[in-house]
């Protein structure tokens, strides 16, 4: 038998009672992947170029790659060793791992990476992305995925999002 669950206030049908597995997790992603796609092409004309600072490249490319680095690693932690997936189809929440230390580890990864991907194209411009990255994902969270979790998991859920940051940073 199906079971109905109510998430911010719409009913869904659920074949599990378990949250969908990639959740809102796409249209995050996606935006911000296609606005750091936008932004690294749209530094390259000849107006936006002013925004590219030369003695800040050198040092932006690394903090870039480095970014970059512990996105992936923050992903992999979150995807293969906390076995998030897993959790999420046998309706436990994961709270170890690299989600003892954030609740969202994979949009935060990716938030990390794009971030990256802006530095090492070091337009000072598309700087303040970061914020906006950081901004869309607490937003989306706030009124999705984190209401969700509440009224599946209750009070378990409210005591991890006492101790743990939502993301990283």
């Amino acid at each position: 038998m199906e079971n109905k669950k109510s998430f911010s206030g719409r009913s869904h049908l659920l074949g599990k009672s378990h949250l969908p597995l990639y959740g809102v997790g796409p249209v995050y992603v996606y935006v911000i992947i296609a606005i750091t796609v936008a932004a690294v092409i749209l530094g390259h004309i000849d107006y936006l170029k002013s925004g590219i600072i030369e003695m800040l490249r050198i040092s932006s490319a690394v903090i870039g790659v480095l970014l970059i680095i512990f996105g992936m690693s923050l992903w992999y932690g979150a995807v293969f060793r906390a076995k998030v997936g897993k959790g999420i189809t046998d309706n436990r929440l994961v709270t170890t791992g690299v989600y003892a230390i954030c609740r969202n580890p994979i949009y935060s990864a990716f938030m990390l990476s794009c971030s990256g991907v802006l530095l090492i194209s070091g337009n000072v411009f598309f700087y303040p992305l970061f914020f906006f990255y950081w901004i869309f994902m607490t937003v989306l969270m706030k009124y999705t995925e984190e209401k969700w979790l509440k009224n599946l998991y209750g009070r378990e859920y409210e005591e991890y999002c006492s101790r743990v940051n939502r993301c990283i940073p």
